[in-house]
């Protein structure tokens, strides 16, 4: 959000990578095939009530000092609102299949007072419910996605959820919904049924979860136009084998599998690694890591495209990020974590694969939103700091709803580190709704520059301007001290006859707008 001081300090950098800049990468965008919608949901966040996610991060409630409105605190949500965030998900996550929902409506000094027992033992107030749920929905302008119990709860449960959330005034739960201080309606956009339900959702397996779904989703009823979507929990870490038996045995009204998967550099190790002080063997081992996610969806959408010819369903994967060993210091379950340039381009890669995969990809979460795993937003307090993260999300806006657009990459380099090699350069373009082509790089190589020579298929590119975020050290980040450590900055490149050459430092993420 300050956007001041940082272009020198970008400038001097982007000058220091051009001495030592020596590989061109070719790229041409036809701009004349376009492909699928990039659905802006894939933009989705997640909130849980986890650690701080909730209480404190955003909620402080009405009485507190810290501004806020009705409870939820003004600088969060007013950060939140840049991001034109499309979607949240709430209540969970593991938390979600212990949630009974009637424990958070009416009088809050009245809830029950719960233990939850997923993250950390800790109290549960049950003072953010349906009401303030939806409540920050509404300040943020987002669509509601909210997730059922089907681990602890009942069919009757999620049945009676949805009419007290979706039914009109002759309903009796409707009633009790305006007497609790809403009389209209809320929208319920989507409506998960479970989670993980192959672990802390239940331990089921893929046919006892399908048996579930078939029987819970029967009963989610309500007016056609109140109607969510209903999306089905899928397996671990895109199990292929979970989506082939959901796609195959659903017989309820369904929309999108489920798909989870985290991005950790130390994966099958004792330890998921340090979120900072890391070596460039952690560095390249988490983008490493974050490309598989590549891997899983194109499985997964091979599965689909066999017993799913038709695409009735999509694939929502509602959680995703990095999950780094937690901040010293702090509660273990709260999954707290510090936020670095590192996890900036495990985002961008993450978008530039659901930009790819366009056609069966109908929404992503990154978890979370505040203060647990690759959060946007870390507070403490009365203080709030963006992450690197944050910025990416900002710099990627002009995806949301664009067209998705074909691109040629020639000549993109490996970038090694020991016996560990990826591609150096990740490149995603799209039409936006604006009209304008939109180009987004990542350059994963921490030490060498690179130039990126493109040319438009179709149309003749003139200039290019927008942002690049990068800093000095891989594990650059943030802090309450020192808050601007990582900022994105501006950057512009001139075409000659077509031809735009843009310089890409180290260890960084670009989005430009190319004029034409």
């Amino acid at each position: 959000m300050k956007w001041i001081r940082l272009p020198v300090i970008a400038a001097g950098m982007c000058a220091a990578a051009m001495a030592c800049a020596t590989q061109q990468v070719d790229v041409e965008i036809d701009a004349a095939r376009p492909g699928p919608v990039i659905n802006r949901n894939v933009y989705g966040q997640f909130v849980e009530h986890l650690g701080t996610g909730v209480y404190g991060g955003l909620w402080v409630g009405p009485e507190s000092p810290i501004p806020n409105t009705r409870g939820w605190r003004d600088d969060a949500v007013g950060a939140l609102k840049a991001l034109h965030v499309p979607v949240v998900r709430w209540p969970g996550g593991c938390f979600a299949d212990d949630y009974a929902w009637r424990d958070g409506i009416g009088p809050r000094d009245r809830r029950p007072v719960k233990i939850n027992a997923n993250w950390g033992g800790v109290k549960e107030t049950n003072a953010v419910g349906t009401h303030e749920f939806f409540d920050l929905v509404d300040q943020l302008g987002t669509a509601a996605y909210v997730n059922g119990n089907v681990g602890t709860g009942s069919a009757r449960e999620i049945a009676e959820w949805i009419e007290y959330m979706t039914a009109d005034g002759q309903s009796s739960l409707a009633r009790l919904r305006a007497r609790n201080g809403h009389p209209a309606p809320f929208k319920v956009a989507f409506f998960g049924l479970g989670n993980e339900s192959w672990g802390c959702g239940g331990n089921m397996t893929a046919r006892h979860y399908t048996d579930l779904y078939n029987h819970d989703a029967t009963f989610v009823r309500t007016t056609p136009d109140a109607m969510p979507a209903l999306i089905a929990a899928g397996g671990l870490d895109g199990d292929v084998a979970w989506t082939d038996y959901l796609s195959r045995h659903i017989r309820a009204n369904a929309s999108a599998i489920s798909l989870h998967y985290y991005t950790v550099p130390g994966r099958g190790g004792k330890t998921k690694g340090a979120a900072t002080g890391f070596g460039e063997d952690q560095w390249i081992s988490a983008l490493k890591d974050a490309l598989h996610m590549d891997d899983l969806i194109a499985a997964n959408v091979a599965r689909l495209d066999e017993t799913d010819p038709g695409k009735k369903y999509t694939i929502a994967v509602d959680e995703w990020g990095t999950w780094y060993d937690p901040t010293p210091g702090t509660n273990p379950r709260f999954l707290q974590q510090q936020n670095s340039l590192r996890d900036a381009l495990v985002a961008a890669l993450h978008f530039h694969i659901f930009h790819a995969h366009a056609a069966r990809v109908s929404m992503a979460n990154i978890a979370q939103m505040v203060n647990v795993l690759q959060a946007m937003i870390l507070t403490d307090g009365d203080r709030m700091v963006l992450t690197p993260t944050y910025h990416v999300f900002r710099m990627y806006v002009p995806f949301q709803d664009a067209t998705a657009l074909p691109v040629k990459v020639a000549g993109d380099p490996q970038y090694r580190f020991g016996a560990t090699a990826i591609p150096a350069v990740s490149v995603s373009a799209a039409r936006g709704k604006d009209g304008k082509l939109h180009l987004g790089l990542v350059n994963a190589d921490p030490h060498d520059a690179v130039d990126v020579a493109v040319q438009v298929a179709g149309a003749q590119a003139v200039a290019a301007q927008g942002s690049v975020l990068t800093a000095s050290t891989m594990d650059a980040h943030n802090t309450f001290a020192a808050p601007d450590a990582v900022l994105p900055a501006p950057l512009r490149a001139s075409a000659d006859h077509g031809k735009l050459v843009v310089r890409l430092p180290a260890k960084s993420v670009a989005v430009l707008a190319i004029d034409e």
